[in-house]
């Protein structure tokens, strides 16, 4: 009777507390400024555990508690948060329509109804991306470049890039129009320090692999077009690491006549580079400021200035090194014991002043003059005794173990390199925009003053006999000796022109100019014509047609006027290419959010080349070879929100270059960047409860790049060196939202803040990047790989004022 009672009881009090449970219904839908649905929107109750997304059509859904004042929160990773309160009556149903503002960071590149993007002939980089990657090397905008289609990279430390068979040499770089140039002496990426480009800096960034307009100056593979930003308020920012910190801030005067801006970097790779096989004590420094200062004395003429000091430091004490090398059935192991020191010291500053002139709408003109000034130091001698010997794990024995010895000698690398460079120049510059025809104009005299001071060589010794052998004199295995001073001028101009026309089949663009050079130092003019059509057609679907060709020459830059000695060759020429291009983009959309996927398939024929190996990053030239070559290939990229939101890409790279030098009765051989299959992926993800959680991924994979025995030249036998593969991983947790009030008064003092935890080479991959060659008295030589840095940590705070 009791146990009747008690089911009699539960079966009164649970439809009370059905009751007490029951929630009121909020439905809804999300939208943006524009009243297109936002899908994946974050739809949360504060302080319960209620949560919801918005669908592809920006519909939501919610239980909340009845007769309850509750917070409503709605986030999503594109626009500002949402916040509200609300009550609900009992088993009330209530819908509410919620207009979200986008960020400021909003991506561009993918929103496909902006016909400024699908008109635009090169790849648009969204520079704020680069405060995101996980970047261990010397440039976050060039970590960038590297992961997009027809660019070749295969070593994290260093900021230069192969372009469709092309080498570092053959890429155009500009900052606010200003030329860009490369250090001379650097000869491996952990030497090389900060780039030049401060992404705290920049605002916009343009890329072209190829076909490029004549608008862009005189060199073989690439542009890459980066503009600083001019300030219309206060900011500022910090960044603090493992590797270094950076500081920049920009402001504007009331009268907004005046604005200005400066950016301070410091950076020290030491924490990598005790990760290399070569143990000892290595201390790189590296310094950079910038700032810019603009003056607009009226609505049509403005001034800016534009300052760059860097200093990079590289000192280096080694130790010991071991590495382990070979397969399982020839296991081997290199041992070197050293002496001495290496104290390298890399100097340069910019100046450029341009005066902005607007007397008409239609019109604009700029007048820039610039200098550039750099003064390189490389001083070493360091003596390396070594023991190659077979290990024991072929035989089935310990990895400790050794049963044969190979090779024992010692090697002594001594220089003494002192290179100083002036480059000034000025130009002239107009845009002209008459109905349909937008022509632009400009030109450029520049001058160039180099001296160069060359002493290196390097001394072998195996088992008590100098390689080479002689029995005469101390042989030296490899020296150059050179003193060389250059003062040259150019003079070039350009001419370009747009028309655009409108029927009911689509647009079409018709982009044609022509560069004219001339180089005192050979007498020598060269005219450039480049041509360019682009087709929008008028369909349903968005997609644009390229085809683009042009006639491309470059001048010898210094070292490539070099003889592999290190003297000046008496053999100049410019090198020429024609390039054909012929490329699609098509924007779709796909679960409700923007794509778009760019197909590239392109020949350039090398009409006049010259041969080169690559050590490291440092490009010795044959400057009395020269040879004809070609690049053909396939670029192609998908990208857009793969996550709601933030934009991801995908780029695989098909490439063949091949060269013939002219006089060596061979056939064509494998160019030094023949790197047949190269795929690179870009991924951003968060956690859809808590957007402030976001992940951040960058992998790598480059082909076998060709390999030459030293002081070979191009008759030797070649080999492939292995593959590169690598995986860098970040995750941030955003500490402060911008447009977000703190309560504690110094946390209210920031804009944003967030934290990052950074992992280099997430697998641990031992890529290699170059070999140290190690002879015997027998004439047998051995290859041992140089490998790249190991995985790594870093720990990285950034906060925006």
């Amino acid at each position: 009777m009791v146990q009747f009672r008690f089911i009699f009881l539960l079966f009164l009090l649970f439809p009370m507390q059905l009751r007490a449970q029951q929630n009121a219904i909020l439905t809804g839908t999300i939208t943006d400024n524009q009243q297109k649905a936002i899908y994946g929107a974050y739809i949360q109750i504060e302080n319960l555990s209620q949560y919801t997304t918005s669908d592809t059509l920006g519909k939501f859904s919610i239980n909340i508690p009845e007769n309850k004042s509750v917070r409503l929160k709605i986030t999503h990773i594109s626009f500002t948060n949402f916040e509200t309160n609300i009550t609900l009556k009992t088993s009330e149903k209530r819908f509410i329509a919620v207009t979200m503002q986008p960020k400021e960071e909003q991506l561009n590149e993918v929103t496909i109804e902006s016909s400024q993007y699908i008109k635009n002939t090169n790849t648009i980089i969204d520079a704020k991306l680069a405060k995101q990657l996980p970047v261990s090397g010397s440039g976050a905008i060039e970590q960038i470049i590297k992961s997009l289609p027809g660019v070749n990279s295969n070593n994290e430390l260093s900021s230069q890039y192969s372009v469709r068979g092309g080498n570092f040499d053959e890429n155009l770089v500009y900052i606010n129009d200003i030329e860009i140039y490369r250090p001379n002496l650097i000869r491996s990426g952990q030497q090389e320090g900060l780039s030049i480009i401060n992404p705290d800096l920049v605002s916009s960034v343009q890329f072209s692999a190829g076909g490029f307009g004549a608008k862009y100056g005189d060199k073989l593979s690439s542009v890459l077009d980066v503009k600083y930003k001019t300030p219309n308020k206060f900011k500022a920012s910090a960044e603090a690491s493992l590797l270094g910190y950076s500081l920049h801030f920009a402001n504007r005067s009331a009268n907004k006549k005046l604005s200005y801006m400066a950016g301070f970097r410091y950076k020290t790779n030491e924490y990598l580079l005790n990760s290399l096989d070569t143990e000892g004590d290595y201390k790189p420094k590296y310094t950079d400021f910038q700032s810019i200062i603009n003056y607009h004395f009226s609505s049509s003429i403005s001034m800016h200035l534009w300052t760059s000091f860097s200093q990079n430091e590289y000192n280096f004490t080694p130790e010991t090194r071991n590495t382990t090398f070979g397969t399982i059935s020839e296991a081997l192991q290199l041992k070197i014991y050293f002496e001495g020191e290496e104290k390298d010291k890399y100097n340069s500053n910019i100046q450029a002043l341009t005066f902005k002139f607007h007397p008409r709408n239609n019109s604009f003109y700029q007048l820039i003059a610039s200098r550039y000034q750099t003064n390189e130091k490389e001083t070493f001698d360091i003596l390396g005794q070594y023991y190659l010997s077979d290990l024991f794990v072929s035989q089935g024995g310990s990895s400790a173990e050794s049963i044969t010895n190979l090779g024992i000698g010692s090697f002594l690398d001594h220089a003494r390199n002192k290179l100083e460079k002036e480059v000034t120049s000025i130009q002239l510059k107009g845009d002209h925009n008459l109905g349909d025809v937008f022509f632009q104009w400009g030109i450029k005299g520049k001058q160039e003053e180099i001296t160069d001071h060359i002493n290196e060589w390097q001394y072998q010794d195996s088992a008590g006999y100098a390689i080479p052998v002689s029995s005469e004199e101390v042989a030296l295995a490899y020296s150059r000796n050179a003193d060389n001073k250059i003062d040259s001028k150019h003079l070039s101009s350009f001419l370009q022109a747009s028309y655009v026309l409108k029927s009911n089949k689509g647009e079409f663009e018709f982009t044609g100019g022509l560069r004219h050079h001339f180089w005192d130092y050979i007498k020598e003019n060269f005219i450039s014509p480049r041509v360019s059509i682009n087709y929008i057609p008028n369909w349903e679907k968005k997609i644009k047609l390229r085809f683009s060709t042009g006639y491309y020459q470059q001048t010898p830059s210094y070292r490539e006027m070099l003889t592999i000695d290190g003297q000046i060759s008496n053999n100049l020429k410019k090198q020429k290419s024609i390039h054909y291009v012929l490329g699609q983009e098509y924007y779709f959309q796909t679960w409700g959010r923007p794509f778009k996927f760019t197909s590239e398939l392109y020949y350039k024929d090398i009409k006049s080349a010259i041969p080169y190996d690559v050590e490291n990053v440092r490009i010795r030239y044959y400057g009395d070879l020269r040879s004809k070559a070609y690049s053909a290939g396939l670029d192609l990229r998908i990208n857009g929100e793969f996550v709601p939101g933030t934009e991801s890409w995908a780029s695989l790279s098909i490439l063949k270059t091949e060269e013939d030098i002219y006089g060596d009765q061979l056939a064509y051989l494998p160019r030094p960047t023949d790197e047949r299959v190269n795929f690179s992926m870009f991924f951003q993800d968060y956690l859809p409860s808590n957007p402030s959680y976001k992940m951040h991924l960058s992998l790598f994979y480059g082909g076998k790049l060709p390999v030459w025995p030293p002081k070979t030249g191009k008759t030797g036998t070649n080999f492939r060196m292995p593959n590169y593969k690598r995986i860098d991983l970040g995750f941030s947790k955003t500490l402060i939202e911008e447009n977000t009030i703190v309560k504690n008064a110094f946390l209210n003092t920031f804009k944003s803040m967030w934290i990052s935890l950074e992992i280099f080479n997430v697998l641990d991959i031992n890529n290699t990047i170059s070999y140290l060659w190690i002879s015997d008295n027998s004439g047998n030589q051995y290859a041992i790989p140089n490998y790249l840095t190991s995985r790594k940590l870093n720990l990285k705070l950034t906060a925006n004022f």
